[in-house]
């Protein structure tokens, strides 16, 4: 057997010891990298979506109030040649079957709506476990 110095053999090479804790290093300083990146991926994604949302609820508000002046003008104009009631009674019918039909699309498109992951950290995890696993065949 070779005399070791210093956790090396004396023809340079590290001990299997050294070489074991130089791997659970590695992996542990890889597993952190990781993390902050998906920290911050989710992080970036979270901000854009709290502004996306933001300006969607404005213009919902906006959309909100236009619809209210539509809804006006129709039973106004309805109201030409059908009593202001009948036009009224009319025009919320349609709304309600408009909201309806809206309600029952959106339901179906949460449920289809995948869990948000943070893509680029999982592109990476599989990229180190390749890596990991084509030198540990070597």
């Amino acid at each position: 057997m070779r005399p070791v110095r210093n956790g090396r053999h004396s023809d340079g090479h590290h001990s299997t010891g050294e070489l074991v804790g130089q791997a659970t290093e590695q992996l542990s300083r890889l597993v952190r990298q990781e993390l902050a990146l998906a920290k911050h991926e989710f992080t970036e994604k979270g901000r854009r979506a709290g502004r996306g949302g933001g300006l969607l609820g404005a213009a919902g508000g906006f959309a909100y109030a236009g619809l209210l002046a539509l809804a006006g003008t129709a039973v106004a104009a309805l109201s030409l040649t059908l009593p202001v009631w009948a036009a009224a009674l009319i025009v919320t019918a349609v709304l309600f079957a408009i909201a309806g039909v809206l309600a029952a699309v959106g339901r179906g498109q949460l449920r289809r709506a995948a869990p948000p992951t943070p893509e680029e950290t999982l592109g990476s995890v599989r990229a180190d476990v390749e890596e990991i696993r084509e030198r540990a065949h070597r």
